[in-house]
């Protein structure tokens, strides 16, 4: 018999799936085509409002995710996920709202930071597909697929991750150092050109020694059967989308352990993710052309990153302190507000437009 949050995992999958071949044309067998402004924003639009209806479905209906239909099971989940959370002996209702509302609340948090560090992968989507020559009608069909791969490598990712903070309360630590040092690495890394040789990466050459790879690509099909001898062979899109899976999973390295800051519960993290790298997926078309006036926003990631890793590790302390899970929504908030603003407003140097102008 299927538990709860198998249940509800697998309605929450179909769903996602149901939206993305909408999305992708599948249900008019629409052809790959380039994404121009409207359907990009509108795209966006139906993912940040999915996004934000989840938010109101797990406050309303959060007990749907866990099965928690009486006091001694939502103890149980309070105890593994949220013990931070004071429930009301003898009061079902009271606690379980209580309880919701902090799943809500996580789960719109983690949302903001995925989605917040996940703007880097818009340059390196656009590096992969400059580097390997792919053509722009192609890009929509690329990357709903390589998402998709990269959704299923981080369900992995992020259920292993939860069982170890499970048995190894100590991890968090390291999470928490980990981001300390990447947040300051990203903080003092200069800018530079970065190229890829599609030779050399390491998804390509480990294809090219296992799979049979076409030379050319067959319409936008990912798979093609040779005449002569009926032989399969994957195309080099196919080989494109496992390498943006594959990237999007290095990404994760730091933007999931930053959100097992925020909720220890394996579920909201992954509902977050999805919402978050979805709705990106769909910003990319247009965010693309206009990434470069957010100048600031590199460093805006570095001390959110910097931020979620102290608390990780002063995480006992903050709460003998009274440090409210809202705060943290509320500084994430703050941050990326001021890098977006500055960007904005603090004009250019001099030096700095030249250099652009000269790289143009």
């Amino acid at each position: 018999m299927l538990t709860s949050e198998t249940t509800f995992f697998l309605a929450f999958a179909a769903f996602v799936l149901i939206v993305m071949a909408l999305d992708l044309g599948v249900f008019s067998r629409q052809k790959s085509h380039v994404v121009h402004f409207k359907e990009a924003a509108t795209w966006s639009a139906i993912w940040v409002a999915l996004s934000v209806g989840f938010y109101f479905l797990l406050k309303n209906y959060g007990y749907l995710v866990h099965g928690i239909t009486d006091m001694a099971r939502l103890q149980e989940v309070q105890n593994l996920y949220a013990d931070h959370v004071d429930l009301v002996p003898g009061d079902f209702a009271t606690s379980l709202a209580r309880f919701q509302n902090n799943m809500a609340l996580e789960y719109i948090t983690g949302y903001l930071v995925e989605y917040s560090l996940s703007a880097d992968n818009i340059f390196v989507f656009i590096l992969i597909f400059n580097s390997f020559g792919v053509r722009e009608r192609y890009y929509k069909k690329i990357l709903v697929w390589g998402i998709l791969g990269a959704i299923v490598l981080r369900f992995v990712f992020i259920f292993v991750g939860a069982a170890l903070l499970q048995r190894f309360e100590w991890i968090i630590y390291i999470f928490g150092a980990f981001l300390v040092y990447t947040g300051l690495q990203l903080f003092f890394q200069k800018d530079e050109d970065e190229k890829i040789e599609p030779s050399k990466h390491p998804v390509v050459r480990f294809a090219s020694k296992y799979l049979n790879v076409y030379k050319r690509n067959v319409t936008d099909n990912f798979f093609v059967r040779r005449k002569s001898d009926q032989k399969l062979f994957v195309t080099p899109l196919f080989i494109i989308v496992i390498v943006v899976a594959f990237t999007d999973l290095i990404f994760a390295v730091d933007s999931i352990p930053a959100i097992f800051s925020i909720t220890k519960d394996p579920y909201i993290v992954f509902f977050s993710n999805v919402f978050a790298i979805m709705g990106l997926r769909s910003m990319f078309f247009f965010l693309s052309s206009i990434m470069s006036q957010f100048r600031f926003l590199k460093v805006g990631l570095a001390v959110l990153l910097t931020f979620i890793g102290v608390k990780m590790l002063t995480e006992h302390w903050l709460e003998e302190l009274g440090f409210q899970p809202v705060y943290s929504l509320y500084i994430i908030i703050a941050i990326l507000t001021i890098s977006v603003l500055a960007s904005w407003l603090i004009p250019e140097k001099k030096e700095e437009v030249e250099r652009v102008k000269e790289d143009a």
